[in-house]
């Protein structure tokens, strides 16, 4: 008899703090030109598996959303980031706009899409398109090319970027949680940022295709081999793909990590491979404003303004604030007026409720009195009618006796 399993892995459930420190996301589609109608429904649903699991997949907005009513539902939720996709109409056609912005107070960041692929067009491109299976379950790692520009507009981008995804602790971290990767790679020259989605692979170095075909496959293909000698020792008639991985792409692993022929050593040489998975986008920075698609204009791409300039809009958006936090206190102050009016109505409708009360109750007492005193005087009346009664039957029998009187003195 075998002995009992000790439980070596326990979970640990996170805290409210972790979880409320995690980054998540909306990832919507506003109104606009039906140019990308269904391009573009396929295109959000690709970048929302990208940003998978922190962000709701499932969300359907609706043509009479707006942004606020997003804004409003995002303090609920803990959402800290939107995307959001649009389309415009201009002379040269229909062109397609990307937001992100930082919840619920800025900054926003508008580009243009220059190019995009949808997951299925890069899949079908390949000869063997890798099924994510369990990758989508935890969250990618950032990878960031050419942002090392100390411009001021870079670096917000490159801050946008990493505050998407959730933060690395080296320490606690487990090799099993790094499955993709997000690069976003910027070209300096044209000023265009590319943004790929790849899926890891590790798979053991230092063996030929057929001896890595036995380690990571249950039962080899041995069709064509006489013996598997044969088809263990065809290293000398390998092809470029056979060939041993070069030390750019060999790492050790100090942990063990998912898939066949990783499990087995911790402490051996891998190689890694990535897989892209999709989609594609290059993205052109239009501007970058101070708040949620609204406030000052920090950085532009085409209009450069002077200093003047620049305080002429900021007195703007000043007297914009006043005017706003005027009408929000006028109508707070409609309010709260409203719903003073509306207590002083219910409570004299409740005085008038109280006052019909108390005179229904006085009628009702009115009306009874009233009914004893009928009663008294259908009791009088009814006393009345019988002592008219006597007197006619007292006057009957005194009739009655004058007649008898007159017949005796007749007879005399």
């Amino acid at each position: 008899m075998g002995s009992r399993r000790k439980k070596r892995r326990t979970h640990i459930a996170p805290s409210a703090e972790a979880i409320a420190a995690v980054p998540k996301s909306f990832v919507i589609r506003a109104g606009g030109s039906q140019a990308h109608s269904a391009s573009l429904s396929h295109l959000v649903r690709d970048v929302r598996r990208v940003m998978e699991p922190n962000t709701a997949s499932n969300i359907k907005e609706r043509k009479g959303n707006k942004l606020k009513d997003f804004v409003h539902v995002a303090g609920m939720l803990g959402v800290s980031h939107l995307v959001m996709f649009s389309t415009s109409e201009s002379n040269s056609g229909a062109k397609l706009g990307l937001r992100m912005g930082r919840m619920p107070r800025g900054p926003t960041m508008y580009f243009n899409v220059k190019e995009y692929v949808l997951t299925k067009d890069v899949q079908g491109a390949q000869m063997r398109p890798k099924s994510p299976g369990s990758d989508f379950k935890t969250s990618p790692l950032v990878v960031l090319n050419n942002f090392n520009d100390p411009a001021k507009h870079v670096k917000l981008m490159a801050t946008m970027f990493q505050n998407m995804f959730p933060p690395i602790n080296v320490q606690t971290m487990k090799l099993n949680d790094a499955r993709r990767i997000v690069l976003f790679n910027l070209d300096s020259e044209r000023g265009v940022i590319e943004m790929r989605h790849y899926s890891i692979g590790v798979k053991p170095i230092g063996l030929s295709k057929s001896v890595k075909n036995l380690v990571q496959t249950n039962i080899p293909d041995l069709n064509k081999f006489e013996d598997v000698s044969d088809y263990v020792l065809r290293s000398a008639f390998a092809s470029e793909s056979d060939v041993e991985d070069g030390p750019e792409s060999t790492v050790t692993l100090a942990q063990k990590y998912v898939g066949r022929g990783n499990n087995s050593q911790a402490a051996a040489q891998r190689a890694v491979k990535l897989v892209e998975l999709g989609p594609r986008l290059q993205l052109k920075l239009v501007k970058i404003t101070e708040g949620l698609c609204s406030g000052e204009v920090l950085h532009h791409s085409y209009v450069q303004k002077s200093a003047e300039q620049i305080a002429e809009q900021k007195q703007k958006l000043a007297l914009k604030e006043k005017e706003r936090e005027k009408r929000r206190a006028e109508q707070d102050a409609n309010v709260a007026k409203k719903k003073g009016l509306k207590e002083g109505d219910t409570s004299a409708a409740k005085k008038r409720v109280r006052i019909e009360g108390d005179e229904e109750e006085e009628d009702d007492q009115d009306d009874e009195s009233d009914g004893d005193g009928d009663d008294e005087a259908e009791d009088e009346d009814q006393e009345y009618e019988f002592g008219d009664e006597d007197a006619e039957q007292e006057d009957s029998d005194g009739g009655e006796g004058e007649e008898e009187g007159e017949e005796e003195e007749e007879e005399a």
